[in-house]
């Protein structure tokens, strides 16, 4: 596969391949069509294979490259850091603007306020439109990561992070599409919500090639920065959310192992 796509236009692979990761959110969504109802123990799941995909495609497709190509030893590893710190620290001051909603957990559990057709938007359908917000928000750094990764001709890291980020936004889609349906939402119109939320991936996997192609040495700090508001992400939204909840905290550890061990394998023998 990498050697067939190679004999294409990198930036546009790497902007087909964050489309692809950005629709995977429309693809979690596609249940609602189906049924209201999602089993709590299988969204934790899911979620934990998830996170372990993303923490396996962010070690082995961002921060081991970051190290050799930042020059390897202490400066490729001090580099390393200062581009993990500083892609953290991001994602944390942007999540200061979109305050904890908890709405994976509200939709799960059935809770709605409002008709979505009202002209007064009730407190919990404004916290659906900020969750809203908070994911569109955090898709674009993700679709950065994915551009990062094609950024210096690597096919195989770019494919192994919009497979690990596409894994990822399965469950988040669904997240963003359970309530919406709960207030009142037609199916069909928070199915399309969900997948626009997706579609800012693209944007930032366009500016993270092509920013790395304009200027490459700072791929080094490129696929840090990214590999730290991977890591935010992963250990502030998606690990917790799995472990808030009694008798699913270790299927989730487990899921967490084998999305893990099935993502390492994958990274490191698709080439």
């Amino acid at each position: 596969m990498v050697e067939y796509l190679s004999q294409f236009n990198l930036i546009l692979v790497g902007i087909i391949a964050s489309l692809a990761a950005g629709i995977a959110t429309g693809i979690g969504a596609l249940p609602i069509f189906f049924t209201k109802n999602v089993s709590r123990k299988f969204l934790d799941a899911l979620l934990g294979i998830a996170a372990g995909v993303m923490l396996a495609a962010t070690s082995f497709s961002l921060i081991i490259p970051a190290i050799e190509k930042g020059g390897g030893g202490v400066r490729g590893s001090f580099i390393t850091l200062i581009g993990i710190l500083i892609g953290g620290l991001f994602i944390d001051f942007v999540d200061r603007f979109f305050p904890d909603t908890n709405l994976l957990s509200n939709a799960l559990n059935g809770k709605s306020n409002i008709n979505a057709g009202s002209s007064i938007l009730s407190p919990e359908l404004k916290k659906v439109w900020l969750f809203i917000v908070a994911i569109t928000v955090h898709n674009f750094p993700e679709g950065l990561a994915v551009g990062v990764g094609f950024g210096d001709g690597d096919i195989l890291n770019g494919l192994s992070l919009a497979i690990g980020i596409g894994l990822q936004n399965i469950p988040e889609g669904l997240a963003v599409a359970l309530p919406l349906i709960r207030e009142g939402y037609s199916k069909k119109k928070a199915f399309l919500i969900v997948l626009a939320t997706g579609l800012v991936e693209p944007i930032g996997g366009l500016m993270g090639v092509g920013l790395v192609q304009i200027a490459r040495p700072i791929l080094p700090l490129a696929l840090s920065f990214a590999a730290g508001a991977m890591l935010f992400v992963i250990s502030h939204e998606i690990i917790p959310e799995t472990q808030n909840h009694d008798g699913h905290s270790k299927l989730s550890t487990h899921a967490l192992l084998l999305g893990f061990v099935v993502m390492m394998f994958l990274d490191n023998t698709l080439g």
